[in-house]
């Protein structure tokens, strides 16, 4: 536990650092806050639908790049939480997993005309907590082959709108490139023939982000002649 702390208060002194410096160096690092939300589930399970509502908070920096600027890598800091829901009829057939991650995504982003911006890359998650609320019904399907793993290695797709000034409107999907857990599942109607499951979160996310020291969008002005 003391390494993992070591690690996270490294990761949030060197996004800190880079979001201070960020004024002075206006023309080549912006720094920007996102809060959103993550709707999840987790492939592997019994149970289908993004369910799971979860938060997904944390700054970034953006270092533009090319001739144009229109290439830029984003380094995120994130609070972001991840896992799996079903309601049944009782309180006994409902089922909960409950992931907090600290997480690290890294993207290559693309924008035009400084109005719509998409992005892909991956993310290191290590997990903070958990907690998981089974039922009858899962426990007697269900046989944990492994724990639940305490990082998550993703792939990320990610597409931007402007939508006023420094304002921008995310849409974000993630998939785990490994398996989380495996877990050893035994059908009812064929109980001697058992079969193993990968776990892998699913997750989308809906976030605002506000960009602090982005540039105006400039209207450009037509050129009107004189008579013919």
């Amino acid at each position: 536990m003391p390494v993992l702390k070591r690690k996270i208060l490294f990761l949030v002194m060197t996004v800190a650092v880079l979001l201070i410096a960020a004024p002075g160096q206006s023309q080549k690092i912006l720094g920007a806050m996102s809060v959103g939300i993550n709707l999840t589930q987790v492939d592997g399970d019994i149970f289908y639908g993004f369910h799971k509502v979860g938060l997904n908070v944390g700054p970034q920096i953006q270092v533009p790049f090319g001739k144009n600027k229109n290439w830029s890598v984003s380094l995120e800091l994130l609070y972001s939480q991840k896992g799996s829901y079903h309601k049944g009829s009782t309180d006994s057939t409902t089922y909960r997993l409950k992931q907090d991650y600290a997480e690290i995504p890294v993207l290559i982003r693309y924008t035009d005309k400084k109005i719509i911006s998409a992005g892909v890359g991956f993310s290191y998650g290590q997990l903070i907590n958990y907690k998981e609320t089974k039922n009858a019904t899962f426990d007697s399907l269900f046989t944990y082959q492994t724990g639940l793993s305490n990082s998550d290695i993703s792939v990320i797709a990610d597409v931007s709108f402007r939508l006023w000034y420094k304002l921008w409107l995310g849409l974000r999907y993630q998939y785990s490139m490994k398996s989380n857990r495996t877990v050893l599942v035994t059908d009812p109607l064929d109980p001697k023939n058992p079969y193993t499951r990968y776990q892998y979160n699913n997750v989308i996310s809906l976030r605002l982000t506000w960009i602090f020291n982005q540039e105006k969008i400039m209207k450009s002005s037509k050129k009107v002649d004189g008579g013919e």
